[in-house]
Formats: structure tokens, sequence, C-alpha cells
């Protein structure tokens, strides 16, 4: 499709990056990229930072869909979701619900209990009340070593690995920093694999699977934005049967949540029986030179510039049908 076209097809794109998340960093990252390779394919993509711009100088723009490369809150939780739905402006990735509730990871996790859907056991922890004894019930219950997460946080952000009864309380303090609440996880010894998904509901389809081999499985911050040292392999050396399996379970966690456009799934696969646990969704996955994303979808031969016109053709309202409400 020519660049003409293209620009008659999407009309005035913006593309919503930076933002006020702990992740604002990552997205702009992202969202250089996305607005670059827009513009390459000659689309009319203009960069716009919500933490800079107010929602009324949004609606000014009269953008006719929006490519939303925000991370974590304000962004990818529903919030701004919310927002283009009241000001009739289609966006890419998953609706109003599907972003909340795939935010949160306990959320997440209950929901996909409920659909029969493998994911590690786990325990929820008060940050502002839990005792150093609930604390300590924790590994009882859970085993050793086991994870801490900030359940509303992304890009390993407010995650701490508990090895020992002594790390648990610097560990639970680091991630009741970000959030109200602690996720306390069972540890899955295993491979790290990550799937994104495109595409609603029959129609989303997996991409390749991508294995994260991180230098002591430690696979942070630093580790996944900005250091060489971590390796990735695309697709991941598995069966075919297992990955058959895997791109069905990260379908199915998707459609379970009601996802739609966009998204990536991140699996660890029990190095014990080669069982694979759901770990968490992102709605919003990132799209730096560093991202899984364009690498799988790289492997399955399409661009990045090809990845992020797929997406942007699929931006869209959740309440479209109410949109040809007009006063009187």
């Amino acid at each position: 499709m020519g660049t003409t076209s293209m620009a008659t097809e999407f009309g005035k794109v913006g593309v919503l990056f930076g933002g006020r998340s702990a992740e604002r960093e990552v997205s702009l990252m992202s969202g250089s990229g996305v607005l670059k390779a827009l513009r390459d394919k000659g689309v009319d993509a203009h960069a716009f930072d919500p933490a800079e711009r107010t929602l009324s100088e949004l609606a000014a723009q009269k953008f006719d869909r929006v490519f939303i490369a925000l991370h974590g809150r304000y962004g990818e939780d529903g919030t701004l979701q919310g927002a283009l739905e009241q000001l009739g402006i289609p966006y890419t990735g998953s609706g109003v619900m599907a972003s909340s509730i795939a935010m949160d990871k306990i959320m997440t996790k209950r929901i996909w209990l409920s659909h029969d859907l493998p994911t590690p056991r786990f325990a929820v922890l008060d940050a502002k009340t839990a005792s150093n004894d609930e604390l300590r019930r924790v590994p009882d219950e859970l085993g050793l070593p086991l994870m801490l997460k900030a359940p509303h946080e992304g890009s390993t952000i407010g995650i701490s690995k508990v090895t020992g009864y002594s790390d648990l309380r610097d560990g639970f303090d680091n991630c009741a920093r970000y959030d109200d609440v602690v996720l306390a996880e069972e540890f899955i010894t295993g491979r790290e694999l990550t799937v994104p998904v495109l595409g609603a509901g029959r129609n989303a389809r997996a991409l390749p699977i991508v294995e994260i081999c991180a230098p002591q499985g430690n696979y942070d911050y630093q580790h996944k934005y900005f250091s060489d040292d971590t390796q990735y392999l695309c697709p991941a050396p598995l069966d075919d049967a297992l990955t058959k399996r895997i791109q069905l379970l990260a379908v199915q966690a998707y459609n379970s949540l009601g996802c739609a456009g966009w998204a990536r799934v991140d699996f660890m696969l029990r190095a014990t029986g080669n069982e694979p646990y759901l770990l968490e969704i992102n709605t919003s996955p990132g799209m730096t030179g560093h991202s899984l994303v364009p690498m799988s979808a790289k492997a399955a031969g399409v661009s990045y510039e090809d990845l992020c016109v797929e997406i942007l053709r699929s931006a869209a309202l959740d309440l479209a049908l109410s949109n040809d409400w007009k006063p009187n």
C-alpha cells in the first residue's frame, strides 16, 4: 500500500507515549520507534505525551485514531481507554475492562483460574498492615524461593525474588513502595517464555514463542531494556506439540480477559515435566529495540513497520455502536 493510501486509510493518527507511570522511560523509547515506523509507511502520525498535554488538547487534535504506546498506569490500565471512549477516538489494544483487569496481576490470575488455566499458586498481602508473622507464613504455604510482586506494575518494577526467610521483609518493603497490596507467588523453576497475540476473539492468533535466557535467570529492568547480556531464542527451541500447546494457552488466556488488538503473554515452563504456567499479560507491550513482540513478528516474516501498521489497523472503540447518538 502506498504512502498516499496509508494517509487516506488512517487519517490523522496520534501516537501516545511517555505518560506518568514508572515505565515512562520505556514508553518514550517504544513510542519513538512506533512514530518513526508509521511515518516511514506514509501514515500522518503525530506524537502526543499525556504527561505534558491535557485531554482537552487531545480532543482538540481531532485524531482519527491513536496508537497507544504507553506502559503501566494511566495508559495501559483502562483509564485512558475510558477517556478515548468518551472522546470517540478509536485506539489500539484492549478496551476499558480488559485493560483494567490485565493490569491487575491478581484479578488476572483469578480469571485464569476460573477458566482452568494454569498459573502459579499465590497469596495476597496488605502492603500497609502485613505483619512479620503473616510474611513468615507465606513460604510455609508457597515454598522457597518465591516471588513478591507489586500487582499493578510492569517492566519488572516492584518485583523481588525471596530465597530465604531473612529476605522476606526487604523484598516485601520493595514491592510495597509501588502498591497497596503485594502478590506473593510460587516460584517456578524452568524456562522463561513469552508469546505475542494479535487479533480478537476467534481471529486471535499467537506469534512465534520467544525464550528469554537472562544471566543467572535475572530478567530485571536493566537486562530487559538496556543490556545485551540477555539472549533471546525465537522461535523457542520446543517440540511442535509443546509449541502448539503454549500458543493455544496464550490465546485462551488472552480471550479469557476479553483482550483485543494485541498483547504479550508471559509464561514459565517448569523444568520438571515441561508444564507451562501463565504469569501475566501485557496489553500494551514494549516496542523498543530490545522488545519481544517485534522480535517474534520478525520470526514470522512481519517487519517492525508492518507490525505497527497491523496494530494501528485494529484500532477500535468498545462502544462504537453508541457513536451514532447525537444530542437534541
